[in-house]
C-alpha cells in the first residue's frame, strides 16, 4: 500500500465539519486531540481527515503550517494500521478531525508518536 494523502481524504466539506464537532467523539493524547464521527461521506476513500491548529495559540501562519505540515505527514505514514483501510470488507467510513491543543511548537518525533496512540485508540474503539 502506497503512503498517500490524496485530494479526496481530505476533509473540507463545511457540513461534514459541523457534524463532526456537534455529533462526534474525542480522544487526547496531548498536545493533540482527535475527533472522529462515523457518518456516510461523497468520497470514495472510507476516511477523510483535516487537520486544524488555532489561531489563538499561534499568531504567525508559517507556524501553523507548519504543524499541520508535520501532523498531515504522521497520519499519511501511520494511516495504513487503521483496520478499515487493510481490510477491504469493512465499508463503515469515518471523517476525522486532528486539533494540535498547546502554543509550543513539539519535535515531529512527538506529533508522530500521539498521532500513532491517537489511531491505535481509535481501532480499539473501533473493535468494540
Amino acid at each position: 500500500m502506497r503512503n498517500t494523502f490524496k485530494k479526496g481524504e481530505r476533509l473540507k466539506s463545511r457540513k461534514l465539519i459541523e457534524h463532526l464537532f456537534v455529533d462526534g467523539k474525542e480522544f487526547k493524547s496531548f498536545p493533540i486531540r482527535l475527533v472522529y464521527l462515523q457518518i456516510d461521506h461523497d468520497s470514495d476513500f472510507l476516511v477523510q481527515a483535516g487537520f486544524s491548529v488555532p489561531k489563538r495559540q499561534f499568531k504567525k501562519a508559517v507556524d501553523r503550517n507548519r504543524i499541520k505540515r508535520l501532523m498531515r505527514e504522521a497520519y499519511r505514514l501511520q494511516k495504513n494500521t487503521l483496520p478499515k483501510l487493510q481490510d477491504k470488507i469493512y465499508t463503515k467510513k469515518h471523517v476525522f478531525m486532528f486539533i494540535y491543543m498547546t502554543d509550543t511548537v513539539v519535535s515531529y518525533k512527538d506529533v508522530e508518536e500521539r498521532i500513532r496512540k491517537l489511531l491505535e485508540r481509535f481501532n480499539r474503539s473501533i473493535i468494540q
